[in-house]
């Protein structure tokens, strides 16, 4: 399978390093290069790609900014010279954390974890909300060895459990073997909100919020450092 690229960083030698490994191997090409990430967000709006590589340290927008401000996120791979941002990168389900000076042996490793997680995805079914006439909106998920009827309007949140997620419904707790990213996909980006690397919200189902969390009733829901300006500009409007 063919994978398709984008290069993003503010510095021009460091484009043509990866773009030179990326030569290398076999099923990969290069779409585009970037050293302003504004353009980038415009070209990803018209053609979207696999993989970005991602300088976290830009001027006027961090990687991580650029990152957050994505609607649908292709699988990324984040470079820098600062070691101290692979937490960031780690909470935004970043495929890998390539420190600068890049090998070509560290950068094989990087390819290697991005490709396991594409065959990851590809070998799972995206879960697809129904609605029928006269019937409330609502997907299947496989559980219990059955197709699990789960009513979109009953959703609490979802949690992820590595290759699993747990639905919490206002029935019950479903878990199903999928992963968060697909299921975030799937859901209504108007109703349901990624708050942390583990869990999605129900935005109408959020009965208290703080700095640090929010709550789904009784239950307390962290939001994670990286999804902190997009969940305030979701529930306070900022």
């Amino acid at each position: 399978m063919a994978y398709t690229c984008y290069i993003i960083d503010d510095e021009p030698i460091a484009i043509e390093i990866i773009e030179s490994y990326l030569l290398r191997l076999e099923g990969f090409s290069v779409a585009g290069k970037f050293t302003n990430p504004v353009k980038a967000f415009e070209a990803l709006q018209q053609q979207p790609v696999d993989l970005l590589f991602l300088d976290i340290q830009m001027p006027g927008l961090t990687g991580l900014e650029f990152l957050q401000s994505l609607r649908a996120k292709p699988e990324v791979i984040l470079t820098t010279a600062y070691r101290e941002f692979a937490l960031e990168g780690f909470e935004l389900d970043a495929a890998d954390y390539l420190l600068k000076p890049i090998s070509f042996d560290r950068f094989l490793k990087a390819i290697g974890k991005f490709q396991a997680r594409m065959r990851k995805a590809e070998s799972l079914v995206l879960p697809k909300i129904q609605a029928s006439e006269g019937e409330a909106p609502h997907l299947f998920v496989r559980a219990d060895r059955k197709n699990v009827k789960v009513l979109l309007d009953e959703i609490l949140y979802v949690e992820s459990l590595k290759d699993y997620v747990r639905i919490v419904t206002l029935q019950g707790k479903i878990t199903t073997k999928e992963t968060i990213t697909h299921f975030e996909e799937a859901l209504p980006k108007e109703r349901f909100l990624r708050v942390h690397r583990s869990f999605i919200v129900a935005k109408d189902k959020i009965t208290a919020h703080s700095a640090d969390g929010l709550d789904i009733g009784k239950v307390p829901i962290p939001v994670g450092r990286m999804y902190k300006l997009a969940v305030e500009k979701e529930i306070l409007g900022k």
